[in-house]
């Protein structure tokens, strides 16, 4: 399974846009070689480099069709579930790293099931939820540093 973004490069820059100190909008995401027998993709973007334990989580959404070829900039996928972010918010918030540069990953999860969760959860329980249902893998890092 392959994740991409037409916005970015692998370990490259995240463009202002889609930061907190620009629209903080999600950019789009590309979706290839998702394995045949997935029943749902899930998606996280988490920054390890956060100066709190665990790091920051800053979108979750889950039940992704497994046809999608990519998540639009500025939206939501659709029929997917948002989960509640590290901010206390459902939905997409921009990285907005305090000091430094930051490496924000977004990683995407190709699960053998649709997840049971309510709308709005958190890491922790998106986490557990996940477990044991991880068919492949595929991850895509931008790095974000304000001027």
């Amino acid at each position: 399974m392959i994740l991409t973004s037409p916005s970015f490069e692998d370990q490259g820059a995240i463009p202002k846009k889609f930061t907190c100190d620009g629209g903080d909008i999600n950019p789009e995401l590309q979706i290839q070689n998702v394995p045949p027998d997935a029943r749902s993709l899930a998606l996280i973007l988490h920054d390890h480099d956060a100066p709190l334990p665990g790091g920051f989580t800053h979108w979750i959404a889950w039940n992704i069709s497994p046809l999608a070829a990519f998540i639009k900039e500025e939206s939501a996928p659709p029929g997917a579930l948002e989960g509640t972010n590290s901010a206390g918010k459902e939905g997409y918030i921009g990285p907005c790293p305090p000091s430094g540069a930051h490496r924000y990953e977004f990683r995407l999860y190709a699960l053998d099931v649709e997840l049971p969760l309510a709308a709005a959860a958190d890491r922790s329980a998106f986490e557990a939820a996940i477990a044991g249902h991880v068919l492949e893998e595929a991850s895509l890092t931008g790095i974000y540093a304000r001027q």
